[in-house]
C-alpha cells in the first residue's frame, strides 16, 4: 500500500533536518563531551587522562571529579584571582582576533562590494581569485610570509633597493607580523559571506536615495550598511572564531612575548603532559565564545519576533 503524500513529506523534512543534528552531535558533542570528561580526571600518580571518575573501591559509588584544573586557571596562590597566565592568555587571544577581525572588515567590505557591483560576466573569475589561496597549504602560505618579513626578506630588500630605509627593519616576530598573517589567512572567510549578502541586494533601494537627494556616502551608510548586516555578522564569526585559538601563525610570526590560548593548550598537552588542564581550558575557550553567542542570537530572533508583531 503506497504511504500518503504528507508522511512522505514530513519523513523528507525530518531527514533534511536530522542530518545536520547528527553532524553536530557527532563532531562537536561527542567531542567535547570527551573534553569535559578528561577535564575533571584526576590522572594521580598516572599519566592516564582517561583514568576512572566513579570510585568503587569502598563498596560504594563515589563520583571523583577534580575541579582544580578549572580553579587553577583563574586563581593563582602567588599571583591571585584573575591574573594568571592562562588569563592573559585569554586577553591576549581575544585581542588579536578582534584586531583581525576588524582589519579583515576594512579590507574585505570594499573588495566584497566591488565584486557584487562587477559586471556578471567576471564574478567568476573574482570569486576565483578569493579562493585561489585555498589551493596552496596553509604552511607555506604562513612560511611565504616569513621570507616576505623577515630581515634580509623581499619587502626589506625592495626598500632599501629604492632608497626608503637604510638598514632592514624588525618587522618578523612581531605584532604586526602576526596581524598581517592572521589577516591575509581569514580576510576571504570575511569576503564571502559579504559577497554573498550584498549581490542579492536590490539596488532600486540606492537609486531611490539619490532620488531623494542622499549623497553616495550617505545612501552607503544608511542603506548598504544595515541591509549587509547579516554578511558582517557571518563574516566576523567565521574570523573571529578560528582566530581565538590560533595557534600555527603565531608561532612562526608573532612575537615570545605574545602567547595566546592555543599555544598554552599545545605546551600543557605536550609538553606538561598535563592533559586534563589542557582540556579544562580547550572548554573555557569554547564556552567563552559560545556563550555570548547564544545570548546574540537569542536576542536577535526575539527582537525580529517582536518586529514581526
Amino acid at each position: 500500500m503506497k504511504k500518503p503524500l504528507r508522511f512522505q513529506l514530513n519523513l523528507g523534512r525530518r531527514f533534511v533536518i536530522g542530518v545536520p543534528y547528527i553532524w553536530l552531535l557527532l563532531f562537536f558533542m561527542f567531542p567535547f563531551l570527551i573534553l569535559l570528561r578528561i577535564s575533571v580526571t584526576d590522572m594521580g600518580a598516572g599519566i592516564d587522562p582517561f583514568a576512572p571518575i566513579i570510585d568503587t573501591a569502598a563498596g560504594s559509588w563515589r563520583l571523583v571529579l577534580r575541579l582544580q584544573n578549572y580553579l587553577s586557571i583563574f586563581s593563582d596562590g602567588a599571583l591571585g584571582a584573575g591574573n594568571t597566565i592562562y588569563v592573559d592568555a585569554y586577553k591576549t587571544s581575544l585581542k588579536y582576533a578582534a584586531l583581525t577581525t576588524l582589519s579583515c572588515l576594512v579590507i574585505g567590505y570594499p573588495f566584497a562590494y566591488f565584486m557584487a557591483r562587477a559586471r556578471p560576466s567576471i564574478r567568476p573569475a573574482l570569486l576565483m581569485l578569493v579562493m585561489l589561496p585555498f589551493w596552496t597549504s596553509f604552511l607555506l602560505r604562513v612560511y611565504a610570509w616569513k621570507g616576505i618579513l623577515a630581515d634580509q626578506g623581499v619587502l626589506n630588500n625592495l626598500l632599501i633597493s629604492l632608497g626608503i630605509i637604510q638598514e632592514p627593519l624588525a618587522m618578523l616576530y612581531t605584532d604586526v607580523s602576526m596581524l598581517v598573517g592572521m589577516t591575509y589567512v581569514y580576510c576571504p572567510f570575511m569576503i564571502l559571506p559579504l559577497y554573498a549578502n550584498l549581490v542579492k541586494m536590490d539596488v532600486r533601494l540606492l537609486e531611490a536615495a539619490h532620488d531623494l537627494g542622499a549623497s553616495a556616502w550617505k545612501a552607503f551608510w544608511l542603506i548598504t550598511v544595515p541591509l549587509s548586516k547579516s554578511g558582517i555578522v557571518a563574516g566576523s564569526m567565521l574570523v573571529f572564531i578560528p582566530c581565538v585559538g590560533e595557534f600555527v601563525i603565531p608561532s612562526l610570526l608573532g612575537g615570545a612575548e605574545n602567547i595566546m590560548i592555543g599555544r598554552v593548550v599545545w605546551d600543557e598537552m605536550f609538553s606538561s603532559n598535563n592533559w586534563p588542564r589542557a582540556s579544562a581550558l580547550s572548554v573555557v575557550m569554547i564556552l567563552v565564545i559560545l556563550v555570548p553567542l547564544a545570548f546574540y542570537y537569542r536576542s536577535k530572533d526575539k527582537n525580529d519576533s517582536e518586529g514581526w508583531v
